[in-house]
């Protein structure tokens, strides 16, 4: 059996304050735990992004070269 209730924000922080400190700190957790959830990175994003394809020094070098001298011919 589920009872749903409307309260406002200011309502909730009252009856959180009320709380007996042992419940204080495991309501605090919870939503830490919820807060932490919900900002955690995507891992496998990060895999994908971080085993992509990267240049190599020489590469890097020659794309410079080359953007120096396309930016020369375009200021002549």
């Amino acid at each position: 059996m589920q009872v749903q209730i409307d309260i406002n924000f200011d309502q909730l922080v009252e009856i959180a304050k009320k709380l007996p400190e042992t419940q204080w700190n495991k309501l605090k957790e919870e939503v830490e735990k919820e807060v932490l959830a919900e900002n955690k990175p995507d891992t496998e994003f990060i895999k994908l992004l971080l085993s992509g394809p990267t240049f190599s020094e020489e590469q890097s070098a020659e794309i410079a070269d080359t953007r120096k001298a396309i930016n020369q011919w375009r200021t002549k």
